[in-house]
């Protein structure tokens, strides 16, 4: 076993302090910055990177009231003019942000090639032959969730479920609930990367919002998983708010912030609260926190610094420690926009809402308040 490289850990520079409580006017004038940002880089291409983009995007658009959601539509209608050829999981994450502002037909025939995919012997989608992923999770279970919703299919968010469940059995650590970004010829590679329990956290949330009000298949232990990784996140996340780039504070990336699995696990708290508040009882303080740490991170520009490079499943830790603040990353864009929109979701609730959910704070308006651990304060 070759010695730890601290280099990277050793030359890290210091965290942020996260933003205090912001006003939702404040919020949006965050989101629009990064939004803005992110179209002016360009979206491109019809890819993972994109697609988390655009759905941020949109997430946004929906919640903040700006024509952001518009736009992706509109961007999607004009792609979907030429022939599309999916060959691999990464390529429904597009379609996942297509059926999200209201293309869900457009993008049917993408089921098709899900129930032909590669899979390994248990009936779970590879991300690579002879491997799992947890960014699979997200990229196929949130397009299948969401098309049947949209489309009144069932059978679709029970095999969005099922796929949660398989890749689970494999990459989620039975004591402690966190989740490994991916398995190489059956075995499973034990790097606690953020963005992957990101993506595995954001796949349980959609799949139990597209079950809501119906009974699916596996939909209790999805929830009891879910927590179980919440909890241990809680537990790990430091007082400002970022993990680090491998969660559980591995010595030879120790200190190396990233930002986008900070976005992305806000994302699923500040969601899997608003879903059932009792059963993750940490999860509003803790994204609260997540999310006002990353955002401490954006520049005048609207740029999400210190988020993780694309990153292929790494064998050792030191692999995942390349982390770029030169220029923007799509996805740490997008997630960043996801969770604004999820902080301004809950800050939209109407008091009878609050009192329903079993939210605590006081209202201003159609504002919640809390003097610990809210992202949204009052206006003065």
């Amino acid at each position: 076993m070759p010695a730890e490289d601290l280099s990277s850990a050793q030359l890290e520079a210091e965290p942020l302090a996260p933003l205090g409580p912001l006003t939702r006017g404040e919020l949006v004038g965050l989101g629009t910055r990064i939004a803005k940002r992110t179209w002016a880089d360009g979206v491109d291409r019809w890819f993972w990177g994109e697609g988390v983009a655009l759905d941020g995007l949109a997430a946004f658009g929906r919640s903040s009231g700006s024509d952001d959601a518009e736009e992706v539509a509109a961007w999607v209608e004009r792609r979907l003019e030429r022939p599309m050829h999916v060959v691999h999981v990464n390529e429904l994450a597009p379609a996942a942000a297509a059926v999200g502002v209201g293309l869900a037909k457009e993008v049917e025939q993408f089921a098709d090639w899900v129930a032909e995919a590669p899979r390994a012997p248990s009936g779970a989608i590879e991300h690579w032959p002879g491997g799992l992923w947890a960014d699979t999770m997200f990229m196929a279970g949130a397009f299948l969730a969401r098309l049947g919703r949209a489309t009144g299919d069932d059978r679709m968010i029970e095999e969005a479920a099922r796929q949660y469940l398989l890749h689970a059995e494999v990459l989620q650590d039975d004591r402690r609930g966190l989740f490994a970004h991916g398995s190489h010829r059956g075995e499973t590679i034990w790097c606690f990367w953020g963005r992957a329990n990101a993506w595995a956290a954001l796949a349980a949330v959609e799949v139990l919002e597209a079950a809501a009000g119906s009974h699916v298949a596996g939909e209790d232990e999805i929830r009891q998983r879910l927590s179980r990784q919440l909890r241990s996140l809680v537990s790990l996340q430091p007082e400002h708010g970022v993990w680090d780039v491998l969660v559980d504070r591995q010595p030879e990336t120790a200190g190396i912030l990233e930002t986008s699995a900070a976005a992305g696990i806000a994302s699923a708290m500040l969601r899997a609260a608003a879903l059932d508040p009792l059963a993750f009882p940490e999860a509003r303080s803790a994204g609260s926190l997540a999310l006002r740490g990353c955002l401490a991170h954006v520049d005048a520009d609207g740029h999400l610094t210190r988020v993780s490079a694309g990153t292929i499943l790494q064998l050792l830790p030191f692999g995942y420690s390349v982390v770029r603040s030169d220029r923007p990353q799509p996805w740490g864009q997008g997630l960043a926009l996801s969770a604004i929109a999820a902080a301004l979701a809950r800050a939209g609730l109407s008091g009878a809402d609050v009192a329903a959910v079993g939210l605590t704070g006081q209202m201003h308006g159609a504002v919640v308040l809390d003097a610990h651990d809210a992202v949204i304060r009052p206006a003065l």
